[in-house]
């Protein structure tokens, strides 16, 4: 077959900058966000200038969260872009929709605080985005907003959307399933390879967050079965704002792959450029975002947005430790006057903590070269590391050891550890994974489907 290359980018996050993104309340929201918010039509129009004039390939996927909250004002701007964008660069595009594209709770900021704006049901989104994938497919299921798109002579690309009017992130019943098995097996009869994208990821990104419902498809072993036991072994997946590749194998012995990228609009901010050889191969490259413009105190665009994501964290160790209550509903705990004086006393401790001190409570060791490290600075570099992919804290290196070591001495508490679908996990085996990456790389890696 004629190799076939695209770009990739997910979890846009549109939100035009003039309607309102600034004073003391705005502040306050972004003390807690991963993603940036007033800069997210300056990072928009940065990637899509890049994209415009990038030349290996003329096809877009955008893999769901197209706007902030769904707001109809964004929709209007979004959809305009990507007409211009279409027009200046001769790119098709291919979208899916998600849950921050409708039925919510929008908000605007300014030097009055928070103000509610319109947003956008989903009987709405088909006319916004019908030209970028609905309305040039070869099958189109109008209730999901899902479909199948011509991507080349030999190869098409199965949309699936797990929302539906008036329900989000729903689990696939037998009939969708149904839908998505029959057109996976009139592509292998058509003799056409077919790949699949999806908003939410199939497998976790990282082993932990298979512990948070929200993080991934519900009930993905019906899907990944019926995607990989009938011919399509890869999926493009976006919504936890982290870049991973993993793999699983069904019962028949068929291979699945997830690859799962970064948002545009926070840190791991990453373009996939794919090229699919051949029906086996497919090579992804991961090229970070271009700079944007906006006043950005000296920091490049990486760094911005690394302070962002970091600050989030920060303020989440620093709310364990200040504002208790803050912290448990962040966390999803429910608040209690005993538990807010627990948190407040781990978090006092936590705070002022070195690595050293904190392996001395487990009654295990740390290396010389990190004891004198503060416990703070671990965490954040920590879960950063399980966002961005290639975690580095493998075996063999001083915080991987120590880490190892925690993971051992804990997991006697942890017998009965399962994921939020009900599939049993061995502790120590799911946190080293999450720390440390002993498979794919997570940016750049060859893949072989079979």
């Amino acid at each position: 077959m004629k190799p076939l290359k695209f770009y990739l980018i997910t979890d846009t996050h549109y939100f035009k900058n003039s309607i309102g993104a600034y004073g003391e309340a705005y502040e306050e929201f972004m003390e807690g966000e991963q993603k940036c918010f007033a800069e997210t039509q300056s990072i928009n129009e940065a990637v899509f200038d890049f994209l415009t004039d990038a030349n290996e390939a003329d096809i877009l996927l955008i893999a769901g969260d197209l706007t902030f909250w769904g707001e109809k004002e964004n929709h209007d701007s979004f959809t305009k872009l990507l007409h211009d964008f279409k027009e200046k660069s001769g790119k098709r595009i291919f979208v899916v929709t998600a849950g921050h594209d409708f039925d919510n709770r929008s908000y605007g900021y300014n030097e009055n605080g928070r103000f509610e704006l319109e947003t956008t049901p989903f009987s709405a989104l088909y006319d916004y985005y019908k030209d970028f994938g609905y309305e040039d497919a070869v099958a189109f299921n109008k209730e999901h907003l899902s479909y199948v798109a011509q991507l080349s002579d030999e190869v098409r690309l199965l949309v699936i959307c797990n929302d539906i009017d008036g329900e989000k992130h729903i689990t696939y019943d037998d009939e969708f399933l149904g839908w998505i098995a029959q057109q996976a097996k009139q592509a292998q009869a058509d003799g056409q390879m077919m790949i699949a994208m999806e908003h939410y990821p199939v497998l976790p990104g990282q082993p932990i967050l298979g512990l948070i419902k929200d993080a991934w498809q519900a009930e993905s072993d019906k899907l990944v079965k019926t995607l990989a036991d009938n011919g399509v072994h890869l999926i493009f997946t976006g919504h936890m704002h982290n870049q991973s590749i993993n793999v699983t194998k069904t019962e028949k012995g068929n291979l699945f792959y997830d690859v799962c990228t970064g948002s545009v609009i926070g840190w791991p901010s990453f373009i996939r450029l794919v090229t699919i050889e051949d029906e086996n191969t497919v090579d992804i490259k991961s090229i970070q975002t271009p700079e944007f413009d906006w006043e950005k105190n000296g920091l490049t665009s990486k760094e911005y947005l690394i302070a962002q994501f970091e600050k989030m964290i920060r303020t989440l160790i620093t709310a364990m430790r200040d504002n208790p209550e803050r912290f448990m509903r962040k966390v999803n705990i429910k608040s209690s006057p005993s538990k807010e004086k627990l948190f407040s006393f781990i978090g006092k401790k936590l705070n002022k903590m070195t690595v050293g001190q904190f392996a001395h409570l487990l009654l295990i060791s740390a290396d010389k070269s990190i004891k004198k490290d503060s416990f703070v600075e671990l965490a954040v570099n920590l879960v950063r590391s399980i966002f961005e992919g290639n975690q580095p804290y493998v075996q063999g290196t001083p915080e991987g050891d120590l880490l190892l070591k925690v993971f051992k001495r804990l997991s006697p508490f942890f017998k009965k550890f399962k994921d939020s679908q009900g599939n049993q996990l061995d502790f120590y085996e799911t946190m080293k994974h999450t720390v440390g990456n002993y498979g794919i790389d997570d940016y750049n890696a060859t893949i072989k489907l079979s």
